[in-house]
């Protein structure tokens, strides 16, 4: 499935389309380049599950962890990971336990595409927007509105 993202609305909208989906033990896996949108589209899932406040980027923490939704959520940048090993490090196993991903930079972290609960997002600039090319693992089946 393809989903053209022309402005930040659109961006909002489709972070809520997700947000409607998502269950405990999820992966939305968001690939990009840079500045493709992969937080802006974590940060309007968040907004839409009901974070109130500010949705920092996970660059530098790798985690961002947000318990007080439901579900609970853990948003990772993995970008600055040398070594797929190095998620076992971080502990993301404990972190994910009754909680969703949003996964950034996934394949940094050896990727979750073999996830049945898994959703891939690769987002890509297209003018002045973006285009989202969605992909759900077989739990997403028929979930997606």
């Amino acid at each position: 499935m393809t989903v053209d993202l022309p402005d930040l609305a659109a961006m909002d909208a489709f972070g809520a389309r997700i947000a409607k989906c998502v269950r405990a033990g999820d992966v939305v896996a968001l690939s990009g380049g840079l500045g493709a949108g992969k937080t802006t589209l974590a940060r309007a899932v968040l907004r839409a599950l009901g974070h109130p406040g500010e949705v920092p980027s996970p660059t530098f923490t790798i985690l961002e962890t947000y318990d007080d939704l439901d579900p609970a959520v853990v948003h990772a940048d993995f970008y600055r990971l040398r070594d797929p090993g190095e998620v076992a490090e971080l502990g993301l196993d404990d972190y994910r336990e009754g909680a969703v991903l949003l996964a950034e930079w996934p394949d940094h972290a050896g990727g979750f595409a073999g996830e049945a609960q898994c959703l891939e997002i690769a987002l890509e600039s297209r003018g002045q927007g973006r285009r989202a090319v969605v992909r759900g693992g077989a739990d997403w089946l028929g979930r997606m509105p």
